[in-house]
C-alpha cells in the first residue's frame, strides 16, 4: 500500500511527457505522478525508485525525489515561514509548505522561529504538523541518573510540569515541583536526569544536586537581601509562596541557602527579618 507522508520504493509504471507514474507494481491502478523535473536521468518503466509521497498545493497526491525534513513517525525542528488565518506554515524542504494548525500548537508560534513538530494525516487526508509530539518520542535513551542532558521544551502542563524532548528524540519531563524559572515552550534547557522510569521516560531537573546547588542559591539569596538594602523583611519561616515569588526556589532550597549564609557569618536571623552582617 502506498503510504502518504513516507519515503518508499515504487516502480515506474508509465512514462508521460510531464513525468512518470509510479506504483507498487506495473499493473497498479493507484499510480502517482513523479513530475518530470524530479525524475532521475535514464529512468525507464520497470525501474524502482525511492520517492516521498505527499499532496501538492491543489491537494493532489504526488511524489518527489527531494528529501523532506520530516516524515510520519519522525520529530524535527522546523522553521515558521508564515503565520496565516488557519495556522502557521513551516519549511520542510518541499515546494509546498507544511501547515501547523492553530489547534495543534502548544503555544502560539512566531514567524522565523523553530519548533519541534511531528507529521500526521488529518481528517481530510492532508499532511499537517503538530507540536503535540509526546507519542512520537522514544523511551530507549542511553542516559542514567545524574547524567547531564540537553533538550527542548515542547509542552507545559499545569498538572505535570514541562515536557522535554531530550536530544529532540527522547521523552523527558521536568516535574511541576522542579519548575523553577520562567520555562517556556521552545526553550532549550540543560538538565540533570533525576530518574529513569520503568517505561524508559526520563525525569529531569534544571537544578543541581542539593549540595552543589547550595552555593548558587546562597548567592542568589544574598543578592535579594542586598536589594532590600541589607534587611530582608521576613525570616526563614516565611511561606513557600513568598519564597517562590522572591527567589524562584523551593522552601527547602531557601532554608539550605540561608543555613549556608548563617554558617559563613554573612547574615543574622531575627524574629522579623534576615540581616546582612556588614
Amino acid at each position: 500500500m502506498i503510504e502518504l507522508g513516507k519515503k518508499q520504493k515504487l516502480m515506474v509504471v508509465k512514462e508521460v511527457e510531464f513525468g512518470v507514474y509510479v506504483g507498487e507494481h506495473k499493473d497498479d491502478e493507484d499510480r502517482i505522478l513523479l513530475p518530470k523535473k524530479q525524475v532521475p536521468a535514464g529512468t525507464k518503466p520497470g525501474d524502482e525508485i525511492e520517492v516521498f509521497v505527499y499532496k501538492d498545493s491543489k491537494d493532489r497526491i504526488i511524489s518527489t525525489t527531494n528529501e523532506p525534513k520530516l516524515q510520519i513517525g519522525q520529530v524535527a525542528l522546523l522553521k515558521v515561514v508564515e503565520v496565516g488565518t488557519i495556522g502557521a506554515f513551516l519549511d520542510w524542504g518541499l515546494e509546498k509548505d507544511l501547515l501547523l494548525p492553530f489547534k495543534e500548537q502548544t503555544k502560539r508560534v512566531r514567524q522565523g522561529e523553530e519548533y519541534l513538530v511531528t507529521l500526521y494525516v488529518d481528517k481530510s487526508k492532508r499532511l499537517c504538523a503538530t507540536m503535540k509530539i509526546y507519542e512520537c518520542l522514544r523511551n530507549d535513551s542511553p542516559y542514567q541518573k545524574d547524567d547531564k542532558v540537553m533538550g527542548m521544551v515542547y509542552e507545559i502542563s499545569e498538572e505535570f510540569g514541562a515536557f522535554v524532548a531530550v536530544d529532540n528524540i527522547y521523552s523527558g519531563l521536568i516535574p511541576k515541583k522542579e519548575m523553577f524559572g520562567n520555562i517556556q515552550v521552545g526553550d532549550s534547557v540543560e538538565a540533570r536526569v533525576t530518574a529513569v522510569k520503568e517505561d524508559g521516560k526520563l525525569d529531569l531537573s534544571i537544578r543541581e544536586k542539593a549540595h552543589l546547588q547550595m552555593d548558587t542559591d546562597a548567592e542568589a539569596v544574598m543578592k535579594v537581601i542586598e536589594s532590600y538594602e541589607g534587611i530582608l523583611p521576613f525570616n526563614d519561616r516565611v511561606s513557600p509562596e513568598i519564597i517562590k515569588m522572591e527567589f524562584d526556589m523551593s522552601k527547602n532550597a531557601f532554608k539550605r541557602a540561608v543555613g549556608r549564609l548563617l554558617k559563613e557569618g554573612r547574615i543574622e536571623i531575627t524574629e522579623k527579618n534576615i540581616k546582612k552582617i556588614k
